[in-house]
């Protein structure tokens, strides 16, 4: 019992470092272009993932299956990763950029959490429970109530949020398809380094990158790349040791929640009665579609 409610508060803090970035993102996209800064982020997670292996390697010994795995598997893995990596970072950041409510962006990246399953079904035919359904078609409600304007109208912030979102769904459902047997750490640390590199080349020539740029947002810079990058990730790993992948499901999905607490303490944001309802809807969809599905009970029993 120890165990498992320190590895909820474990999950529950990650979440809340994850949520509170939103506010840091929509801070930085005052400064900085979205690739630029998603470039910026990834190479310090990158370099602070470096730091933070070089130092948990010392007096430990590697699982000999990890010590086996080639540089060569981890970028043949970790290089397509990082490609998804950088479009739904790219995209949530440019959704800020266009709307900067952290809330909205929370909640709206959210559906990730249903948008997996349906991947699943798609593409290795995994079944989906009625449940889960129910929590799609919520979501959708929830979406309406939080984005559409005056006039059925939809912003291109919310509508590239919600790219976003698709995107973290692949590469959820791919880490969890060709990440097995590798170092979680060191699959994280070249899948940064990749999506580092794809968001500079993108901004080299989209964008003007300058440094003064990156220090006039510094603080959102180093809270993105060493706490919601490097710090969240570990934190998520080491509490999902203790808990069942379910109820981490449910803690993580706290992150919404924890954007929308942010964007209205740090930012003064604050969310019309309507924006609510479809906030307080999303996030309802969201734990429904993770909650264990009752089991008939098998005919003559």
């Amino acid at each position: 019992m120890r165990k498992q409610f320190r590895g909820g508060l474990l999950l529950a803090l990650a979440a809340l470092i994850w949520g509170m970035a939103f506010s840091a993102q929509s801070e930085a996209g005052k400064h900085m272009g979205p690739f630029a800064f998603t470039a910026a982020r990834s190479f310090i997670t990158f370099f602070a993932l470096l730091l933070f292996e070089a130092v948990g390697s010392r007096g430990r010994r590697q699982a000999q299956a990890v010590q086996a795995a080639p540089l060569s598997a981890y970028i043949k893995v970790g290089a397509p990763l990082g490609a998804v990596m950088f479009a739904a970072s790219a995209l949530q950041q440019l959704g800020l950029t266009i709307d900067p409510s952290a809330a909205k962006s929370g909640f709206i990246t959210a559906l990730y959490i249903v948008i997996v399953p349906i991947l699943g079904l798609i593409f290795f035919r995994r079944r989906v429970g009625v449940q889960m359904w129910l929590g799609v078609a919520l979501s959708l409600v929830g979406l309406a109530l939080l984005c559409v304007k005056d006039g059925f109208t939809i912003g291109a912030g919310d509508l590239v949020t919600l790219a976003c979102a698709v995107m973290f769904a692949v590469h959820i459902v791919a880490v969890d398809r060709f990440a097995g047997g590798l170092s979680a750490p060191r699959l994280c640390c070249v899948q940064f380094g990749f999506t580092g590199l794809l968001a500079l080349i993108v901004a080299l020539f989209t964008e003007t990158v300058r440094f003064s740029d990156m220090l006039a947002c510094w603080p959102s810079l180093l809270y993105v790349g060493v706490c919601s990058g490097a710090m969240g990730y570990t934190l998520q790993i080491a509490g999902q040791k203790y808990t069942e992948p379910t109820v981490a499901s449910l803690i993580l999905c706290l992150e919404s929640v924890f954007a929308a607490v942010g964007g209205w303490l740090l930012l003064g944001q604050v969310l019309s009665a309507r924006e609510m309802a479809g906030c307080a809807v999303m996030l309802a969809a969201c734990v429904l579609a993770q909650l264990p599905e009752k089991r008939r009970a098998a005919v003559g029993r």
